[in-house]
């Protein structure tokens, strides 16, 4: 049973210190309740006492201790918990407002001491009764038990008997003072109680956790300190958030936006999430149920006080009181990075260029925060080369008669800027978006308009640039060269037209309203999705060179090898001025080689 709920053997420890912890709780708050208690409270303390000659390990308690019956009924009996019972009383009893800081579930934890040790030795005496309890088990399904006339000191003792060092079964030496240390300062490092080794005055553990007390006490110099020591990073952390949730579930968070992306943010296999304690008690790092991916540059630490957790705290149940932990933080981040917005332009572009590719993200899945997400973006645009802009910008500088955002999506600012799609806009003086992160295909799709502007591609659809239509006579010219382009291309697009959005190049491609642009279809392919090929629509610059000759080409002659050529190099521009690419390269430069020798 032990072995089915603990993968870290480690973790037996911080369970027997979890328990000597809840038990000097209990001591505290009985000795509050029962004014008739006459105990001494004044040095309340965890020790661990190692004796590498007989291989054996104590950890010890002066906290309330164990009656006999409590010992059959708590360890006897696998998963029966004081801890419950006692906050079950409490919560029954409204006139007592004393709230014990407990941790809980005794009975299992106890049980995970025989993942190390061959018999365990129990040694207890409840405060105020003057008989103690020993109790003795091998592990294998019985135990010894017998009462302790006097002798025994007030509280528990528990005294492992280890198994030999296995390091292929990660059962390390126990008796090892460096192991122990280690372990303390992993998950018991902010217990409030001092825990002692050998009868030492000084504690391993530092007893100071940070998120527990008044933002006001505590110095940015501590806070640094701390992250760089959550987040195994050695600068200073960019913004630290300090937040504590009160009323029918309590927490308190400790969380810091770093400085600098660490290498692996876009990493696949990257581990991500705040670290996740219960009382002060460590139960697990890289807690992703409590941040979501794309904040997952976050580094801290959430103390839950009744948290819901399965058999072991190693394993977090996805309950209710999780998801309203983490909405809380994911709306606490963000409203901190507006304020900083807000207050400080420059300053959260230094955040924007570490972390605005994650952030975009959240577009895609984080409907609940997405109004706040489009106003954190910061793009590139045609209004500036060197500065982003922010959706709200854009909007307080679109042209009078401008109903939509546009943008345009592509590899590199050169190729979006070199696009022809952009031709008629910039003419103008319309901005475009230049959005060419990977993400940026993705989430565009998804996001339909802010502030009640539609987001607009100048890559699909057809464009109302408030310009003339092309004259029903003019388009007639046109229409047996649109028809025999159509035919002859049918194999790559669907449908050729005249354009409205050129103005010095022969011809551009684009893609219907809803269809998925080449870029993602790509993306789509590498991930090892199939993908149908999207056929799309050639549009003719009426106003160029190339395409009236081209028309009366076709009039003249509709036969001539030499038409069929120009309509493969036509369509080939258009689909490499967009960044696209070739299906048969060397057919078309030997086509254009030949075109180019004989104009010579």
């Amino acid at each position: 049973m032990v072995h089915s709920i603990y993968s870290n053997k480690d973790i037996f420890l911080r369970e027997l210190i979890s328990n000597a912890s809840d038990a000097l709780d209990k001591l505290r708050l009985e000795s509050m309740l029962n004014k008739e208690l006459e105990v001494d409270t004044s040095d309340l303390h965890i020790e661990l006492e190692i004796d590498q000659d007989a291989r054996t390990l104590t950890v010890r308690d002066n906290g309330i201790g164990m009656s006999h019956e409590d010992v059959v009924s708590l360890i006897g009996t696998i998963a029966k918990s004081g801890t419950a019972e006692l906050l079950r009383k409490l919560r029954e009893s409204p006139e007592q407002q004393q709230r014990a800081e407990l941790i809980g579930q005794f009975g299992v934890g106890f049980y995970s001491t025989f993942m190390v040790a061959d018999k365990v030795t129990l040694v207890t005496r409840k405060a105020g009764e003057s008989q103690g309890t020993r109790w003795e088990s091998a592990g294998e399904g019985t135990y010894e038990i017998e009462a302790i006339e006097a002798g025994a000191p007030q509280g528990t003792s528990v005294t492992l008997h280890l198994k030999p060092e296995d390091s292929e079964d990660r059962l390390f030496d126990y008796t090892a003072e460096w192991k122990v240390r280690e372990i303390v300062k992993k998950y018991s490092d902010f217990i409030a109680w001092p825990i002692r080794l050998g009868g030492a005055d000084t504690p391993l553990n530092s007893m100071k956790a940070l998120w527990a007390r008044p933002r006001s006490e505590v110095a940015d110099e501590e806070y640094n300190e701390f992250y760089k020591h959550v987040s195994h990073d050695w600068t200073n952390p960019f913004e630290t958030i300090h937040m504590k949730g009160e009323g029918t579930f309590e927490y308190e968070a400790l969380l810091f936006i770093p400085s600098r992306a660490p290498f692996d943010l876009f990493t696949r296999d990257a581990k991500h999430g705040v670290q996740l304690y219960v009382k002060r008690v460590f139960i697990m790092d890289d807690c992703e149920a409590l941040t979501p991916l794309y904040l997952r540059f976050i580094k801290g630490v959430v103390d839950a006080h009744d948290l819901s957790l399965n058999i072991s705290r190693e394993i977090l149940q996805q309950d209710r009181q999780i998801q309203v932990v983490r909405r809380r933080l994911v709306k606490k981040v963000l409203a901190t990075l507006t304020e900083i917005k807000e207050k400080d332009s420059e300053r959260y572009s230094t955040f924007w260029t570490e972390f605005g590719r994650a952030l975009k993200e959240g577009l895609l899945d984080d409907t609940e925060n997405r109004d706040t997400l489009l106003d954190l973006l910061r793009l590139p645009s045609t209004h500036s080369a060197e500065r982003p802009t922010s959706l709200r910008e854009y909007v307080d500088r679109m042209k009078e008669g401008q109903n939509d955002i546009y943008f345009m999506t592509g590899e590199s600012r050169a190729m979006v800027e070199n696009s022809p799609h952009l031709e008629a806009f910039l003419a103008k003086g319309y901005e475009v978006l230049i959005l060419t992160d990977p993400v940026d295909e993705v989430w565009v799709e998804q996001v339909s308009q802010y502030d009640g502007r539609q987001l607009q591609s100048v890559a699909k659809g057809q464009v109302d640039l408030g310009a003339e239509e092309i004259a029903p006579e003019r388009s007639e010219g046109f229409a047996p060269l649109l028809s025999w382009l159509g035919t002859k291309l049918e194999a790559d697009v669907k449908e050729v037209r005249l354009s409205t959005r050129l103005t010095t190049s022969a011809a551009c491609i684009v893609g219907d309203e809803h269809d998925i642009t080449p870029t993602l279809e790509k993306m789509y392919r590498a991930m090892g999705q199939e993908m149908p090929h999207t056929k799309r629509i050639l549009e003719l610059n009426p106003d160029h060179p190339l395409v009236t000759g081209l028309r009366d080409a076709l009039a003249a002659d509709a036969e001539a090898p030499s038409l069929g050529e120009a309509a493969e190099l036509l369509y080939g521009m258009a689909l490499l001025a967009e960044g696209g690419e070739l299906s048969d390269p060397s057919r078309f430069t030997r086509l254009l080689a030949d075109r180019l020798a004989r104009s010579l």
